[in-house]
């Protein structure tokens, strides 16, 4: 068969299999998420129906799907309402390294991994999955509640942290000296700053050029800039999730809006393709040997994760079911983990490490929409019953109270 053909016959089925699986998770009311990586294990290495020439095809719309998730997430908020977030919560994203990120290395430690592998760990667990977060709370409705701020400024920190992160990791991977690994590490950092200054600074100006009545010139300058400064970021060590969110929140008014507008079928397209490619990916004979320990730190960590949303949610002023929602939606991880992992992998420096990160990652991604979703309901519950059971708690009535402004 010619492979022009071949690749749309594959890239075809893929498509209408998507489609089918959201038509079938909608009727049910729950993300489509979980189906998708299925589909992705299904089609993938090891799997029902190996892809042959859509591979790498389905590899850069993966890459491309991430890059419209953050967009679409960074035109909800100004870049005055990011300042202000990252200045409120800061401690935030202390508390969230803290507590997902040890759980890694300790792990890495008991099975006898060695510090390097430690360290490559921690980095996995620690970084919650921001296109698969960006996804469900456009599912689930969310976008306006007013715990989702404080979700986007555990993410935002999180992102940037990559950015002084990942050089590290990769200099202890390589095994370079100090100097080099200086050099690279000031070079991430300067260019966030200098993209999240433009950004701040020059965003009026930014969506006045972007601006256009015409639907078809706003989409192509949108998107293109957005690839654009996507690619420089990551040329410069500094994530494309990252640039990519920064373009958005640069841009405001009637720019965002008709963006928002033009680029929401984009978006979904894309984003469903990218969890495909996480599944794809994925050979299912790997997992057993790694499933008992990737299981156990899929359990902790999704526990420490939930307190980090409810903790940082209580600090910011949130009601108590907003507290538990931010919470949940925080547990899934993804395209960071399975990039830490990819660089473990790539080195040699453990080989049961890559199948225990895409075991650990498979989970939490497809227990992270349904977190997100029943978190809140569940805890509402289990509180409410203690609270029939027992004395009051003392909490402040005011403090809990659902804010009417929150949608879901």
């Amino acid at each position: 068969m010619h492979s022009s053909a071949r690749f749309l016959i594959e890239f075809g089925a893929i498509i209408l299999a998507l489609g089918l699986l959201g038509r079938f998770a909608a009727r049910f009311q729950f993300s489509p998420i979980p189906l998708y990586l299925l589909a992705g294990l299904a089609f993938g290495e090891g799997g029902l129906l190996p892809l042959g020439t859509s591979e790498e095809f389905v590899a850069i719309g993966a890459e491309i799907g991430v890059i419209l998730l953050l967009l679409m997430l960074g035109l909800e908020y100004s870049a005055s309402d990011l300042v202000s977030n990252l200045k409120t919560q800061y401690t935030a994203g202390l508390v969230d390294a803290a507590l997902n990120a040890l759980p890694g290395a300790a792990m890495a430690l008991l099975l006898g991994w060695g510090p390097v592998a430690a360290v490559v760990l921690a980095g996995v667990t620690w970084i919650s999955s921001s296109g698969v977060i960006a996804k469900v709370l456009g599912d689930l409705g969310r976008l306006g509640n007013r715990e989702t701020p404080v979700i986007l400024s555990v993410l935002v920190l999180e992102d940037l942290s990559m950015a002084v992160y990942l050089p590290i990791i990769t200099a202890l991977l390589a095994g370079t000296g100090l100097a080099a690994g200086s050099l690279t590490l000031a070079v991430a950092l300067g260019a966030a700053a200098l993209v999240l200054l433009v950004a701040v600074r020059y965003g009026r100006h930014i969506s006045r050029f972007v601006s256009s009545d015409d639907p078809e010139k706003l989409l192509l300058v949108v998107l293109g800039l957005t690839l654009l400064v996507a690619g420089l970021a990551q040329q410069l060590q500094v994530s494309a999730a990252v640039g990519a969110f920064l373009v958005g929140i640069a841009l405001s008014g009637e720019a965002a809006e008709g963006a928002h507008n033009l680029l929401s079928p984009l978006r979904d397209l894309f984003a469903a393709v990218f969890f495909v490619f996480f599944g794809l990916h994925t050979d299912p004979a790997s997992i057993p040997p790694v499933l008992l320990p990737a299981l156990a730190l899929a359990v902790v960590t999704a526990g420490t994760k939930i307190a980090t949303g409810y903790w940082a949610a209580r600090r910011a002023g949130i009601s108590a079911k907003g507290r538990w929602r931010a919470g949940g939606t925080l547990v899934a991880r993804g395209e960071f983990s399975i990039v830490i992992a990819g660089l473990a992998v790539t080195a040699g420096i453990e080989p049961s490490l890559g199948p225990l990160a895409t075991a650990y990652v498979l989970i939490l991604v497809i227990v992270g929409p349904l977190t997100a979703r029943y978190t809140e309901p569940l805890a509402t519950r289990l509180t409410g019953r203690r609270d029939k059971a027992g004395p009051h708690t003392g909490e402040n009535p005011e403090t809990t109270a659902e804010e009417p402004y929150e949608v879901a």
